[in-house]
Protein backbone atom coordinates (compact mmCIF):
# COMPACT_ATOMS: atom_id res chain seq x y z
CA UNK A 1 0.00 0.00 0.00
CA UNK A 2 1.25 3.47 -0.83
CA UNK A 3 1.50 6.03 1.96
CA UNK A 4 -1.60 8.18 2.29
CA UNK A 5 -0.93 11.87 2.86
CA UNK A 6 -3.20 14.58 4.28
CA UNK A 7 -2.03 18.17 4.77
CA UNK A 8 -4.06 21.04 6.25
CA UNK A 9 -7.44 19.58 5.36
CA UNK A 10 -6.72 17.91 2.04
CA UNK A 11 -5.65 14.46 0.86
CA UNK A 12 -2.71 15.27 -1.40
CA UNK A 13 -1.07 12.00 -2.42
CA UNK A 14 2.60 12.34 -3.33
CA UNK A 15 2.41 15.78 -4.95
CA UNK A 16 3.82 18.96 -3.44
CA UNK A 17 1.89 19.80 -0.33
CA UNK A 18 3.76 22.18 2.02
CA UNK A 19 5.72 25.38 1.58
CA UNK A 20 9.48 25.12 1.01
CA UNK A 21 9.71 27.80 3.71
CA UNK A 22 7.93 25.67 6.31
CA UNK A 23 9.97 25.72 9.51
CA UNK A 24 9.53 21.97 9.79
CA UNK A 25 11.57 21.68 6.58
CA UNK A 26 14.12 24.48 7.01
CA UNK A 27 15.08 23.97 10.67
CA UNK A 28 13.11 20.95 11.92
CA UNK A 29 10.80 23.14 14.00
CA UNK A 30 7.97 20.74 14.65
CA UNK A 31 6.80 17.69 16.56
CA UNK A 32 5.22 14.38 15.64
CA UNK A 33 3.65 11.18 16.91
CA UNK A 34 3.50 7.67 15.48
CA UNK A 35 0.58 5.41 16.44
CA UNK A 36 -0.01 1.75 15.76
CA UNK A 37 -3.06 0.99 13.64
CA UNK A 38 -4.68 -2.42 13.89
CA UNK A 39 -7.90 -3.27 12.07
CA UNK A 40 -8.18 0.44 11.27
CA UNK A 41 -8.18 1.41 14.97
CA UNK A 42 -5.58 3.89 16.25
CA UNK A 43 -4.02 2.59 19.45
CA UNK A 44 -3.87 4.91 22.49
CA UNK A 45 -4.80 7.96 20.40
CA UNK A 46 -5.48 10.33 23.31
CA UNK A 47 -2.22 9.39 25.03
CA UNK A 48 -0.38 10.24 21.81
CA UNK A 49 -2.29 13.54 21.49
CA UNK A 50 -1.32 14.40 25.07
CA UNK A 51 2.35 13.72 24.38
CA UNK A 52 2.21 15.77 21.18
CA UNK A 53 0.90 18.74 23.16
CA UNK A 54 3.69 18.29 25.70
CA UNK A 55 6.24 18.39 22.87
CA UNK A 56 4.60 21.50 21.38
CA UNK A 57 4.70 23.20 24.78
CA UNK A 58 8.39 22.33 25.10
CA UNK A 59 9.07 24.09 21.78
CA UNK A 60 7.03 27.12 22.83
CA UNK A 61 4.20 26.37 20.39
CA UNK A 62 0.45 26.32 21.17
CA UNK A 63 -1.46 23.07 21.70
CA UNK A 64 -2.64 21.18 18.65
CA UNK A 65 -6.16 21.43 17.27
CA UNK A 66 -7.22 17.87 18.08
CA UNK A 67 -10.32 18.03 15.91
CA UNK A 68 -8.11 18.87 12.96
CA UNK A 69 -5.73 16.01 13.74
CA UNK A 70 -8.63 13.59 14.04
CA UNK A 71 -10.02 14.85 10.73
CA UNK A 72 -6.69 14.01 9.10
CA UNK A 73 -6.51 10.61 10.75
CA UNK A 74 -10.02 9.77 9.55
CA UNK A 75 -9.10 10.85 6.03
CA UNK A 76 -5.98 8.67 5.76
CA UNK A 77 -7.84 5.72 7.27
CA UNK A 78 -10.89 6.05 5.00
CA UNK A 79 -9.49 3.01 3.21
CA UNK A 80 -9.18 0.31 5.91
CA UNK A 81 -5.70 -0.52 7.18
CA UNK A 82 -5.24 -4.00 8.67
CA UNK A 83 -1.88 -3.28 10.34
CA UNK A 84 0.32 -0.25 10.05
CA UNK A 85 0.95 3.16 11.48
CA UNK A 86 -0.34 6.69 11.44
CA UNK A 87 2.21 9.45 11.77
CA UNK A 88 1.05 13.00 12.37
CA UNK A 89 3.14 16.15 12.59
CA UNK A 90 2.53 19.73 13.62
CA UNK A 91 5.13 22.30 12.56
CA UNK A 92 5.53 26.00 13.31
CA UNK A 93 4.43 26.76 9.75
CA UNK A 94 6.20 28.94 7.18
CA UNK A 95 9.02 31.02 8.63
CA UNK A 96 12.37 32.69 8.02
CA UNK A 97 15.38 30.76 6.76
CA UNK A 98 16.97 31.00 10.20
CA UNK A 99 15.81 29.94 13.65
CA UNK A 100 13.48 32.90 14.25
CA UNK A 101 9.75 32.26 13.82
CA UNK A 102 7.09 34.25 12.04
CA UNK A 103 3.59 34.59 13.48
CA UNK A 104 2.05 32.08 11.09
CA UNK A 105 -0.45 29.25 11.33
CA UNK A 106 0.83 25.77 12.13
CA UNK A 107 1.11 23.10 9.44
CA UNK A 108 -0.76 19.83 10.06
CA UNK A 109 0.43 16.67 8.31
CA UNK A 110 -1.05 13.17 8.72
CA UNK A 111 0.36 10.06 7.03
CA UNK A 112 -0.71 6.41 7.08
CA UNK A 113 0.85 3.27 5.69
CA UNK A 114 1.15 -0.44 6.30
CA UNK A 115 4.17 -1.96 8.01
CA UNK A 116 5.18 -5.61 8.50
CA UNK A 117 4.23 -7.13 11.82
CA UNK A 118 7.30 -7.23 14.04
CA UNK A 119 9.13 -10.54 14.58
CA UNK A 120 9.01 -12.05 18.05
CA UNK A 121 12.68 -11.27 18.69
CA UNK A 122 15.25 -8.83 17.36
CA UNK A 123 18.91 -7.77 17.50
CA UNK A 124 20.10 -4.41 18.82
CA UNK A 125 23.36 -2.52 18.46
CA UNK A 126 24.92 -0.01 20.84
CA UNK A 127 26.25 3.11 19.14
CA UNK A 128 29.23 5.37 19.90
CA UNK A 129 27.11 8.53 20.21
CA UNK A 130 25.21 9.76 23.26
CA UNK A 131 21.89 11.29 24.16
CA UNK A 132 22.18 14.66 25.91
CA UNK A 133 20.09 14.47 29.06
CA UNK A 134 20.57 18.26 29.45
CA UNK A 135 19.30 19.16 25.97
CA UNK A 136 16.76 21.94 25.51
CA UNK A 137 14.51 19.41 23.75
CA UNK A 138 15.03 16.42 26.02
CA UNK A 139 11.87 14.32 26.29
CA UNK A 140 10.27 15.98 23.25
CA UNK A 141 9.39 14.13 20.05
CA UNK A 142 10.63 16.66 17.51
CA UNK A 143 11.01 16.36 13.76
CA UNK A 144 14.79 16.89 14.06
CA UNK A 145 15.67 13.21 13.62
CA UNK A 146 19.00 13.23 11.75
CA UNK A 147 20.83 11.88 14.81
CA UNK A 148 18.54 8.86 14.81
CA UNK A 149 18.97 8.32 11.06
CA UNK A 150 22.76 8.13 11.43
CA UNK A 151 22.57 5.85 14.47
CA UNK A 152 20.06 3.46 12.92
CA UNK A 153 22.13 3.15 9.74
CA UNK A 154 25.13 2.27 11.94
CA UNK A 155 23.11 -0.42 13.73
CA UNK A 156 21.74 -1.93 10.52
CA UNK A 157 25.23 -2.18 9.03
CA UNK A 158 26.03 -4.41 12.02
CA UNK A 159 22.91 -6.56 11.85
CA UNK A 160 20.76 -4.73 14.37
CA UNK A 161 17.21 -3.51 13.85
CA UNK A 162 17.60 -0.81 16.49
CA UNK A 163 20.39 1.44 17.78
CA UNK A 164 20.80 1.91 21.52
CA UNK A 165 22.23 5.09 23.07
CA UNK A 166 23.90 5.81 26.38
CA UNK A 167 23.61 9.33 27.75
CA UNK A 168 26.50 11.70 28.50
CA UNK A 169 26.93 10.07 31.94
CA UNK A 170 27.49 6.66 30.33
CA UNK A 171 24.10 5.38 31.46
CA UNK A 172 21.75 3.26 29.38
CA UNK A 173 19.19 5.57 27.78
CA UNK A 174 17.03 4.52 24.79
CA UNK A 175 16.82 3.48 21.16
CA UNK A 176 16.19 5.66 18.14
CA UNK A 177 12.49 4.89 18.34
CA UNK A 178 12.16 2.58 21.32
CA UNK A 179 12.62 2.28 25.05
CA UNK A 180 14.79 -0.42 26.57
CA UNK A 181 14.38 -2.77 29.53
CA UNK A 182 16.59 -5.40 31.14
CA UNK A 183 15.77 -8.25 33.50
CA UNK A 184 18.14 -8.95 36.39
CA UNK A 185 17.36 -11.63 39.00
CA UNK A 186 13.69 -11.58 38.04
CA UNK A 187 13.24 -7.81 38.30
CA UNK A 188 12.56 -5.58 35.30
CA UNK A 189 14.81 -2.52 35.21
CA UNK A 190 14.54 0.44 32.85
CA UNK A 191 16.17 3.89 32.67
CA UNK A 192 14.29 6.72 34.40
CA UNK A 193 13.00 9.75 32.51
CA UNK A 194 15.86 11.94 33.79
CA UNK A 195 18.29 9.78 31.81
CA UNK A 196 17.30 11.80 28.73
CA UNK A 197 14.89 9.33 27.14
CA UNK A 198 11.59 10.03 25.41
CA UNK A 199 8.87 8.47 27.59
CA UNK A 200 7.17 6.05 25.23
CA UNK A 201 3.45 5.37 25.28
CA UNK A 202 4.13 1.62 25.05
CA UNK A 203 6.85 1.94 27.72
CA UNK A 204 4.41 3.47 30.18
CA UNK A 205 1.66 0.96 29.45
CA UNK A 206 4.07 -1.99 29.68
CA UNK A 207 5.30 -0.79 33.08
CA UNK A 208 1.73 -0.39 34.32
CA UNK A 209 0.64 -3.78 32.98
CA UNK A 210 3.67 -5.58 34.42
CA UNK A 211 3.16 -4.08 37.88
CA UNK A 212 -0.51 -5.08 37.81
CA UNK A 213 0.66 -8.65 37.19
CA UNK A 214 2.93 -8.53 40.23
CA UNK A 215 6.17 -8.12 38.26
CA UNK A 216 8.67 -5.81 39.94
CA UNK A 217 9.60 -2.91 37.65
CA UNK A 218 12.19 -0.36 38.76
CA UNK A 219 13.11 2.87 36.96
CA UNK A 220 16.78 3.23 37.86
CA UNK A 221 20.01 4.55 36.36
CA UNK A 222 21.88 1.68 34.69
CA UNK A 223 25.34 1.42 33.13
CA UNK A 224 25.36 0.74 29.39
CA UNK A 225 27.36 -2.40 30.19
CA UNK A 226 24.28 -3.94 31.84
CA UNK A 227 23.32 -5.08 28.33
CA UNK A 228 26.23 -7.52 28.40
CA UNK A 229 25.25 -9.17 31.69
CA UNK A 230 21.45 -8.88 32.01
CA UNK A 231 19.44 -12.11 32.07
CA UNK A 232 16.97 -10.75 29.50
CA UNK A 233 16.59 -7.63 27.36
CA UNK A 234 13.54 -6.27 25.59
CA UNK A 235 12.47 -3.09 23.85
CA UNK A 236 9.12 -1.36 23.46
CA UNK A 237 7.64 0.94 20.83
CA UNK A 238 4.35 1.72 19.14
CA UNK A 239 4.76 -0.84 16.35
CA UNK A 240 7.01 -3.35 18.16
CA UNK A 241 4.86 -3.57 21.32
CA UNK A 242 7.05 -5.61 23.73
CA UNK A 243 9.82 -7.22 21.67
CA UNK A 244 12.41 -9.62 23.09
CA UNK A 245 16.07 -9.07 22.22
CA UNK A 246 18.01 -12.13 21.06
CA UNK A 247 21.32 -10.38 20.34
CA UNK A 248 23.06 -7.34 21.81
CA UNK A 249 26.09 -6.43 19.68
CA UNK A 250 27.99 -9.73 19.58
CA UNK A 251 26.20 -11.28 22.57
CA UNK A 252 23.55 -13.89 21.70
CA UNK A 253 20.72 -14.48 24.16
CA UNK A 254 17.88 -16.97 24.54
CA UNK A 255 14.73 -14.99 23.84
CA UNK A 256 12.09 -14.36 24.80
CA UNK A 257 12.98 -15.08 28.39
CA UNK A 258 10.29 -15.96 30.93
CA UNK A 259 9.95 -12.49 32.44
CA UNK A 260 9.85 -10.80 29.03
CA UNK A 261 7.12 -13.23 27.97
CA UNK A 262 5.09 -12.35 31.07
CA UNK A 263 5.44 -8.63 30.41
CA UNK A 264 4.44 -9.11 26.76
CA UNK A 265 1.35 -11.09 27.78
CA UNK A 266 0.41 -8.48 30.39
CA UNK A 267 0.80 -5.68 27.86
CA UNK A 268 -1.36 -7.45 25.29
CA UNK A 269 -4.10 -7.96 27.85
CA UNK A 270 -4.07 -4.29 28.87
CA UNK A 271 -3.79 -3.07 25.28
CA UNK A 272 -6.95 -4.96 24.40
CA UNK A 273 -8.88 -2.70 26.77
CA UNK A 274 -7.66 0.56 25.22
CA UNK A 275 -9.05 2.40 22.22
Amino acid sequence: MTVRVWVNGELVGDRGSISALDHGVTVGDGVFETCKVENNEVFARERHHDRLDNSLKGLGLPPADRDRLDEGIAAVLSEPLEFGRVRYSVTAGPGPLGSDRDDTEATYIVLAGSVPRPPRTTAITTVPWTRNENSAVVGLKTTSYAENVVALAYAKERGGSEAIFANTRGELCEGTGSNIFVVVDGDVLTPPTDSGLLPGITRDLAILAAREEGITVKEVALPLAILQTADEVFITSSTRDVQAVSRVDERNMDAPGPVTARVADAFRARAATLA
